[in-house]
């Protein structure tokens, strides 16, 4: 089941970051007042973008990644002047083969 990160503008202009598997039932929950503490007293103006990944650890991923942003590239992201693959890290190299250690003599 896909799971999505996604970000909401708040009435204060902060961005709010979140994952969800139902995006737009998610959303709707941050505007009634029973969503996240953040979106209570920030009330939600829009929902800006969602990204959706492949499975709740990678989302969580993202929105670890995502939060740490400014919220100028927070918006960035949003209208498409940053990728999703820019704000995550690269995947570690692969490490190249290490020539076969000499035998030691006995």
């Amino acid at each position: 089941m896909p799971w999505f990160v996604y970000l909401i503008e708040c009435a204060d202009r902060s961005i709010y970051t979140g994952i969800a598997t139902d995006v737009e039932a998610r959303y709707h929950k941050h505007l009634n007042g029973t969503g996240a503490r953040y979106t209570r007293l920030r009330k939600p103006v829009c929902l800006l973008v969602a990204f959706e990944r492949a499975d709740r650890a990678s989302a969580s991923r993202a929105e670890y990644w995502i939060k740490r942003l400014p919220a100028r590239e927070k918006r960035a992201l949003a209208t498409g002047q940053r990728t999703l693959d820019s704000v995550l890290p690269t995947p570690a190299e692969p490490v190249p083969d290490e020539p076969a250690k000499a035998r030691r003599k006995r």
